[in-house]
Formats: structure tokens, C-alpha cells, sequence
């Protein structure tokens, strides 16, 4: 099933003040920074971020919908934290006006631990049911055809075409992660992902061989990405630090999360914990 309707789930900057952040402009390329001491303060910040982009795009608008992409991984969390979790900014998000999509998708059944539909399912739609006494009206979220997982190249093609399909025109936002080498959603770096990387005629591609478990899944293009009105990356922990410093201050254009910041520039928030961006200067 290409669209899974959960509207019916149940009764179902540099800072060091937690609790709060001021925007960097990074030099040239003009991206937000948005930095915190604590990771309370990081995931309800981006739960309240989140909560604006929402509210921007649906203005009071019975008819409109949100549309919003994400990435898989620590995502799930932040966003279970930020918004389901977070008594100030649950009862605001209006989730039947929600229409969800995936920034990548892992080929492998949704009950395998590696489908990112799976894990959001299980960390952020299923905690729904327990959110106050009636019944919470959930969003709708675009799956990948799971019926063609397994059937080799063609169908791998197919899952990508059909998902490519269901996307809107433009997201009115879009969440990413950065890995340890540069890469987001599955465009990652070095010359033999370049078909990835490149392709700006298409939406989304059947990544063949990923260096990360499992190696066929489905991606966002860069085209994708530069359409979006707002982009936001959230990267937490000290194994970052690094490739943070490669991202926002040396700026190596190698790196595919480098190349969102520059495609989409000011449109772009980094949200980090103080550990991830231990090596970016606070005058940056």
C-alpha cells in the first residue's frame, strides 16, 4: 500500500542558555544555526519550530494541508519528544491536516527494524493512542508500495517512480539528518554516488548501492530539496563534531548535506547540540 490513512489511530547561534537560542548567519552561505547546552531545550525548540512552519503553511485554512518529509534514524525521537511528548505543542499540531512522506526509505519490509515508516510508525504514530481521552485524529502518511520489495532492479525502479508520484509540487518543509560522512537522506558522498547526487531532472532514485545496511533503498534528489520552503537539519552527539566542522566551516562541497546549504541557503536551520558543534567557533 503506497499511502497508509492514519487518521483514525486510536482513542485513539551560539548559546549556552537551555532555554533558549539566537540564528547564526554562517558566513556565505547564510544558513540559521540554532545551538543548544541541552537537548530538552534542542527538541522542543525544533518541536516549536516545527509548529511555526505548520502554521505558516495551513494560515487558519480548513482546507489546506502541511506537507513535510523526514528522515529516519534519531529523527523518530526528536520528533516523538517535539511534538507528541511536549504538553506545550502536542494540542497545537494539527495532524489530520498533516501529510507525511519519507526524505529515504530502506527496501525491506515495514516490519523490519531498517524500514524508517516502520520506526517512525512505532516511535512517533503508535504513542498517539495514548494522548489524552479521545480520540486523536492522525495524519496521512505516504509509504513506499511495499508489495514490490524483493523483486530486483525493476521493481526497485517502480517503488521509485511510483513514490516520486505522490510527492507534492513543494514541501513545506523538509527534515534531515546528517551522517558521519556528509551524507542526507541516501545521497552520499564520493564519485560512485554521483549518480545520486547529480541528478536534478528526477525527484526520487533507487539508491543500488549503499555503503550503509541495507544497500537498496529509495532517495530523495537534490531537486526535491531546493523546492522545499524551509529545510531543517537536527544533529545531536559528539560523534558529529566533525563532519560538522567539515559542513558549516570548511564547507566542502563534497558533501552532500554541503551542497543543501548551498542550493537552498537561507531557507536552511541547523539545529545542534553543543557536543555536535563543539568544534564551530562561537563567532562563526
Amino acid at each position: 500500500m503506497r499511502k497508509t490513512n492514519l487518521r483514525r489511530i486510536g482513542k485513539f547561534r551560539c548559546i549556552r542558555c537551555p532555554s533558549s537560542s539566537k540564528h547564526i548567519d554562517i558566513k556565505r552561505i547564510m544558513v540559521k544555526l540554532e545551538r543548544f547546552s541541552e537537548e530538552k531545550a534542542l527538541v522542543h525548540e525544533f518541536g516549536k519550530y516545527i509548529l511555526e512552519k505548520q502554521d505558516s503553511a495551513l494560515a487558519d485554512n480548513a482546507d489546506a494541508v502541511f506537507n513535510i518529509a523526514i528522515s529516519g534514524g534519531s529523527m523518530n525521537q526528536a520528533l516523538y519528544e517535539g511534538l507528541v511528548s511536549d504538553k506545550d505543542i502536542f494540542p497545537h499540531i494539527k495532524w489530520p491536516q498533516w501529510r507525511i512522506f519519507f526524505c529515504d526509505e530502506r527496501l525491506v519490509p515495514f516490519e523490519d527494524p531498517q524500514s524508517n515508516y516502520g520506526q517512525f510508525k512505532k516511535i512517533v504514530l503508535d504513542p498517539l493512542v495514548h494522548q489524552g481521552d479521545q480520540l486523536n485524529l492522525g495524519p496521512t502518511v505516504y509509504t513506499i508500495n511495499e508489495s514490490l520489495i524483493g523483486g530486483g532492479e525493476t521493481a526497485n525502479k517502480k517503488i521509485a517512480e511510483e513514490y516520486a508520484s505522490l510527492l507534492p509540487a513543494s514541501f513545506d518543509l523538509i527534515l534531515l539528518g546528517c551522517g558521519d560522512d556528509g551524507h542526507t537522506c541516501s545521497l552520499f558522498p564520493g564519485v560512485e554516488y554521483n549518480y545520486l547526487v547529480e541528478e536534478m531532472a528526477r525527484k526520487v532514485l533507487w539508491c543500488y548501492n549503499s555503503p550503509k545496511p541495507p544497500k537498496d533503498r529509495i532517495t530523495f534528489t537534490l531537486a526535491v530539496v531546493a523546492d522545499a520552503k524551509n529545510v531543517a537539519f537536527l544533529v545531536k552527539g559528539p560523534s558529529k563534531k566533525a563532519i560538522m566542522h567539515d559542513v558549516l566551516i570548511v564547507k566542502n562541497s563534497e558533501l552532500p548535506s554541503v551542497l543543501v546549504n548551498e542550493i537552498v541557503g537561507a531557507k536552511v536551520t541547523w539545529f545542534l547540540d553543543d557536543t555536535a558543534g563543539a568544534l564551530i567557533p562561537q563567532n562563526c
